[in-house]
Parts: C-alpha cells; structure tokens; sequence
C-alpha cells in the first residue's frame, strides 16, 4: 500500500485546526485518522490533535495483541476502530472538562483501516471517506450535519445543501458529550482501491467527480503527493474558506 497526507490552513484562517495521522504496520496493513476540531482556535486544535492521538493509542494498543489484525472477523475490527474513537471522545471530554478555558471544544473524526481487500471506516461529524475502487469515487460515510439530515428527511436536494450557509452545522462531534455514537463501515474491492479521508475544507471547495478526476494519477508515492497538493490547491484557489487535510491511501494489485 501507498499513502500520502498534508494539511494546509487555507486562506482565511489564522490557525490550522486539523489534525491527521498514519500509521504503516506492514506493506498491507495502515490506518489513518483525520480531525477536525472547533472551539477557539487553541480549542479546535487541541481538540483535534488529542483525538487524533488517542484514536491511534488505542489502535497501537489493540495491534500488540492482535499483531497486524490477523485472524480478526468483522465484529472484532468494529470494536476496536469504535472503541477507539469513543476514547478519542473521552480524552477530548475530560480535557475540557478540566480546562475552563476548552470547555466546548470538540473535534470531528474519521478514522480507517486499510488491509488487503478491505477498508473498515468509523467517522463522526463531517470528515469524510470516499473510495474509487475502479468503477467510480463514491462516499462510504455519512455526514453527521443539519443539512444531511434536511437531503434524508426530503427537505433539501444535494445541490441546495452544498451551497446552504448552514453546511457546516454538525451533529455529532467528538468531545463535546460525555458519550458519543459512531458509525462504522466496510468496504471490501478486489484490485486496485484509491481511499481518500479528508476536511470539509476541501469537500466545501471541490466536487466529487473533481476529485476524482485528480486521483487517477494516484498510483506512484509521486503520484499520491501531486493528487494531494492538487486537491489542496484547487480548495484554496476557490477561496480556502477552512482549513484543508487530505490523506490518500492506494491498494494497488499485484501483478
């Protein structure tokens, strides 16, 4: 597997409050987190940061005993991508519970682990996952915002709800609840797979058949970092209104 990450401030925000991480435990098996945090601009990045960092304890904890997550059916993997980001959700709550100052900050997660033919997805909030597996990009989360809920519930097209002034309302987040629910997915491709995790800083700016014009060139190490520098200069050459992280994860078949 091939992977890339950047993160970049945009251009109207002073502080950058994403946060990502990779991690690399053999040639076929990573996982990768993306946050996104609000609350101040010192909350939202400790908040993003801390979940980002408590996720992947708890992975590297689950990875001593199961080493590279061999021999682990789908409920085993489920419990521990949740259960790690519920602790994401505990670490972030307590430290704002203790601190006045970070009191309501809170993050956005989403958090993958890619092994051979699979990807399994937890997200909460807005961050999103999307796969191309050869046939097509498509979404496989689901925004946690007041304006998904509107497209669910009839009340809004997809078109209306990419250009509301209420897209960035979320519903659920990480941190600001003492518990939290998250979702939980897999995805199985045979072949080649491209995963992208990412901030709404850039799904507010590029369009998802755009995004997947520009990974089609993600299928070299060179090849991942142009994508990602591509995507990230597209969002701010429309006005980098947000902070922008992306992160792409290639599964490439063996010849």
């Amino acid at each position: 597997m091939l992977f890339y990450g950047s993160t970049d401030v945009g251009m109207r925000r002073a502080v950058n409050q994403d946060n990502f991480i990779i991690r690399k435990y053999s040639d076929d098996v990573i996982f990768a987190v993306v946050c996104d945090g609000m609350g101040g601009a010192a909350g939202g990045s400790i908040a993003s940061r801390t979940a980002a960092e408590a996720f992947c304890r708890e992975l590297e904890a689950a990875e001593t005993t199961y080493p590279l997550f061999s021999d682990l059916g789908e409920e085993e993997i489920a419990h521990i991508l949740v259960s790690a980001a519920e602790e994401a959700n505990h670490a972030v709550y307590k430290m704002a519970q203790d601190d006045e100052e970070l009191s309501g900050m809170g993050t956005t997660l989403v958090g993958c682990l890619a092994v051979p033919g699979r990807i399994y997805t937890v997200n909460v909030g807005d961050s999103r996952m999307y796969m191309d597996k050869g046939d097509g990009m498509f979404q496989v989360t689901r925004d946690h915002s007041y304006v998904q809920y509107l497209v669910d519930m009839g009340k809004l097209s997809k078109e209306e709800a990419r250009a509301s002034k209420k897209k960035n309302i979320i519903t659920r987040a990480v941190g600001t609840e003492r518990t939290v629910e998250v979702d939980f997915f897999v995805t199985e491709y045979d072949g080649n797979a491209v995963m992208l995790l990412c901030s709404d800083g850039l799904t507010n700016h590029v369009e998802e058949a755009e995004l997947e014009v520009i990974l089609r060139g993600a299928d070299s190490e060179e090849g991942i970092q142009k994508a990602c520098e591509e995507m990230i200069s597209c969002a701010n050459s429309r006005g980098g209104t947000d902070n922008i992280t992306a992160v792409v994860i290639v599964q490439a078949k063996e010849e």
